[in-house]
């Protein structure tokens, strides 16, 4: 399944310097399809293949958490454009 992360960062530098690592540690069989912030680094979107929700929120926040407030949602991939399915 696609997962969207939604957060709104508290520290830009810190958040993007957490996810970088948390990319560089993803659990075997997730995959990371996009990650993209909003200009002036307030909002990102992250989204992310992993077999649960849950599983994403995990690994995410133990990586920055501490530098946004993150809502994880399944996507929709069906009707979304771009995305596997």
């Amino acid at each position: 399944m696609q997962v969207m992360a939604v957060s709104t960062v508290s520290d830009d530098d810190k958040f993007w310097s957490g996810l970088k690592k948390a990319h560089a540690g993803l659990p075997q069989g997730a995959g990371w399809t996009l990650a993209v912030a909003s200009k002036g680094g307030a909002k990102a979107v992250n989204i992310i293949s992993h077999d649960s929700v849950d599983g994403v929120r995990e690994f995410f926040e133990a990586h920055a958490g501490a530098y946004a407030t993150t809502e994880y949602f399944e996507a929709d991939a069906a009707n979304a454009v771009g995305l596997p399915r």
